[in-house]
């Protein structure tokens, strides 16, 4: 739990200024920021608001996924449209029964939008309201009269709404209405609960008014940090959508790589995985936007890397043994394999590098080789670049 605390909080940190949490805890909105280049897409800061209404505490939410507030009735299809909108980096705005730490379920009107980074167009956040729905008991079967205004006959209605609200006198005497609520409402809470809440348009109009609050927060703090962000993308390419996009399949995945891109100059570090980071040192800012020859030092080879200059100029796949060096510039044998990842269409569009450090070759406890722990890291990624690339050409 502390693990998973500290890395959403460094991620936050790392992006937006000391000032920022506390500002944005001022807020009275209900709303969560998430990741998606850690890996598993956890929460990196939950208002106050958001936690008093979920009951859980701060550490017991940050650093882990949102589903955590999915239950058994929460409807599989609005999830599935909030992972839609993830994977095509959009806004989404949806009505969604969530549960609290105590197990009752809730109706909110959910509202989600990306965050991009201003120097590559990534996206670097998704911002997530939630403004709670109040239901009012429906009372199965019973129909209510009421007069017609055009010319004074009887009407029979049903009473179905979302809103918790208390029967009028003018539609029923006070003492019946209470009599047939406390005898239906039991019956009818657990039907009453899975029927869909529509949010109305004054929550739509909150929740719009959150998100530019949230947004307008971190565009200034961001300014502190020299990390700028924006709402929109500033060129969009396409390139840094499709990596983007990435990031959530590649974190599944343990082993030490990194993930260049072949369409872009100096082919760049698009994606590193936690066991790289590990391994070299280095914070993921410190390493996405840059080529790999940074890991090169004093006593690198030149051959050895002109030889992986050939290797990516023939598009062909390469396995080498290189001296490289972490961040406090002490040196490790890297047993490096370096493949050319193909997109739906046949076009190389990324290189992945696997690292494994030679002294832990030998490690019994890793089970398979160094050589099929590598390929077995090529093969994962080639399915989630072609996987996604094929789904973005069809969509």
């Amino acid at each position: 739990m502390e693990s998973q605390l500290g890395l959403g909080e460094e991620s936050f940190d790392l992006r937006y200024s000391v000032w920022a949490r506390e500002i944005l805890n001022e807020l009275p909105d209900c709303f969560t920021i998430t990741d998606p280049c850690v890996p598993g897409h956890p929460i990196v800061f939950a208002s106050n608001g958001f936690l008093k209404m979920v009951g859980y505490s701060r550490e017991e939410v940050v650093g882990r996924n949102g589903r955590m507030f999915q239950g058994p009735e929460t409807d599989r299809r609005s999830v599935m449209a909030i992972r839609e909108a993830i994977r095509e980096e959009r806004g989404v705005q949806i009505s969604l029964l969530s549960y609290r730490k105590d197990g009752t379920p809730f109706w909110m009107l959910f509202q989600m939008c990306p965050v991009f980074s201003k120097e590559d167009d990534r996206v670097i956040n998704f911002v997530g309201v939630q403004v709670p729905l109040l239901r009012r008991p429906r009372l199965s079967g019973l129909h209510l009269r009421s007069e017609c205004e055009d010319g004074g006959g009887v009407r029979d209605t049903v009473f179905r709404c979302c809103r918790r609200e208390v029967c009028s006198d003018s539609i029923l005497e006070r003492g019946h209405a209470s009599s047939v609520e406390s005898v239906s409402s039991l019956d009818d809470q657990e039907d009453e609960i899975n029927e869909p809440c529509e949010a109305n348009e004054w929550e739509k109009t909150k929740a719009n008014a959150a998100i530019n609050n949230i947004l307008s927060v971190l565009i200034n703090y961001s300014e502190f940090t020299g990390r700028f962000i924006t709402r929109k993308r500033c060129c969009p390419t396409g390139n840094a959508q499709l990596v983007s996009s990435l990031t959530i399949s590649l974190g599944r995945i343990k082993q030490s790589f990194v993930l260049t891109n072949a369409l872009l100059p100096d082919m760049p570090i698009v994606y590193a995985s936690e066991a790289f980071l590990k391994l070299t040192g280095y914070t993921r800012p410190e390493v996405l936007g840059r080529n790999c020859r940074f890991l090169s030092g004093t006593q690198t080879d030149p051959s050895t890397q002109f030889e992986i200059k050939e290797c990516i100029r023939n598009e062909q796949a390469c396995t080498i043994r290189i001296l490289n060096y972490r961040k406090d510039r002490t040196s490790f044998w890297n047993f490096l394999h370096i493949s050319p990842v193909r997109n739906a269409s046949g076009k190389v569009a990324f290189f992945v590098g696997i690292q494994i450090d030679d002294r832990c070759n030998n490690d019994a406890r890793q089970g398979l080789s160094p050589e099929m722990r590598q390929l077995s890291v090529v093969g994962a990624v080639k399915v989630a670049v072609r996987g996604l690339s094929m789904g973005a050409s069809t969509s």
